[in-house]
């Protein structure tokens, strides 16, 4: 999809080139707003063609409301319900997919717990970031390295982080929303063979079509502020290199560095843009891009500093940190409430801040 993309982007430059546009303008939009939009699109496409088509079969089946009722007792414990475990699963491919799902939810108080935390769930965007560094540090780049002992890392740190996402639920539920989880009564429905038309239409238009649009909406922005803080220099450096030297005492002290703090700032609005930041600031290349591969990547990442530590702070901040912004609109679009939408922000970033400080403090002692 990569290529196919770049292929598109030198259509473009030849076209813009042909009218005359002149260089800045041109390499902004095609650097800036081009190639940012494009690598949201073809990191996010992917996961979410084979995610909600296959998540909308379960639902087609009469799987869900199971899985809602198997899940009760654990949730209930935690003061919510078992329909949150439905959300979580929807957060998966997108947050803000499973923020809406939220509406399944009865209680007003149950909804908002389930909105609050559905950030902690690794959706799409981040998953890709995840494996590359798990990959690159914990598995091995040559090919030699064991896909079951991927799989087992990545799933070790899902678990933690659903772990802290329940440890929350408990903890808003016995202060700022408290009260007593409310009982329901759920209709199993039969299994029935899933009507494939109706499964492709509701995941493709009802689903992937409307997160793409909402991302790439914000991804386009976004991709024209990145190039010029890339491009536009102060005193002899660039806006990211200064961004970044002011950041970095704060990322020392969680394991990190100015640079990887800079980049999940500016990936605020699509999380895909992230590692493509890094390489683009420590490579200073000016524009989204950099290595072509993993070696390439890991090369780059351990001649800036990077170590086992690094890695294991850099998966932890990406699992908790504050959501994206089409998340957080559509929070604030689902509560009607600023004040949630600003606690949506603080938990998961307070969470991952600390346990990224206590994962350096830990590595330090060793």
């Amino acid at each position: 999809m990569s290529s196919f993309f770049s292929y598109l982007e030198g259509k473009l430059l030849y076209g813009l080139t042909s009218i005359g546009i002149p260089n800045a303008v041109k390499n902004a939009v095609v650097f800036g707003i081009w190639r940012v939009t494009a690598t949201v699109v073809s990191v996010m496409l992917p996961p979410m063609a084979i995610f909600f088509p296959f998540f909308t079969l379960l639902e087609d089946s009469g799987y869900l409301p199971r899985i809602a009722y198997n899940s009760d007792k654990p949730f209930k414990r935690c003061g919510s319900c078992g329909k949150q475990a439905l959300t979580v699963c929807m957060g998966f491919g997108c947050n803000a997919a499973g923020v809406v799902g939220c509406r399944i939810i009865d209680s007003p108080r149950e909804r908002l717990l389930a909105m609050l935390t559905n950030n902690f769930v690794p959706c799409n965007g981040r998953f890709p970031m995840l494996i590359s560094v798990i990959t690159m540090f914990f598995i091995g780049v040559s090919g030699g390295g064991s896909s079951f002992l991927a799989a087992i890392f990545l799933t070790s740190f899902i678990i933690l982080s659903i772990g802290v996402s329940m440890a929350l639920t408990k903890i808003l539920s016995k202060t700022v929303l408290k009260g007593l989880p409310s009982s329901y009564t759920l209709e199993l429905p039969p299994y029935r063979r899933p009507q494939i038309g109706r499964v492709i239409v509701r995941s493709v238009f009802d689903r992937t079509l409307f997160v793409l649009g909402r991302a790439v909406a914000v991804a386009a922005p976004a991709g024209l502020i990145i190039w010029l803080a890339a491009n536009i220099s102060i005193n002899g450096a660039n806006v990211l290199s200064v961004c970044a030297a002011l950041l970095d005492p704060i990322g020392k002290i969680m394991g990190l560095d100015g640079v990887i703090l800079l980049a999940f700032i500016l990936g605020f609005p699509a999380n895909e843009t992230v590692i493509p930041i890094i390489i683009m600031t420590y490579a200073a290349s000016g524009t989204i891009g950099g290595a072509g591969n993993l070696s390439e990547t890991l090369a780059l990442f351990l001649s800036n500093g990077w170590s086992v530590r690094t890695a294991v702070c850099f998966i932890i901040f990406t699992l908790m940190h504050w959501p994206c912004s089409t998340t957080l609109l559509t929070i604030k679009k689902e509560t009607g409430s600023l004040k949630w939408t600003v606690l949506a922000f603080l938990l998961p970033t307070a969470a991952g801040v600390l346990l990224c400080i206590a994962a350096n403090l830990i590595f330090k002692l060793l």
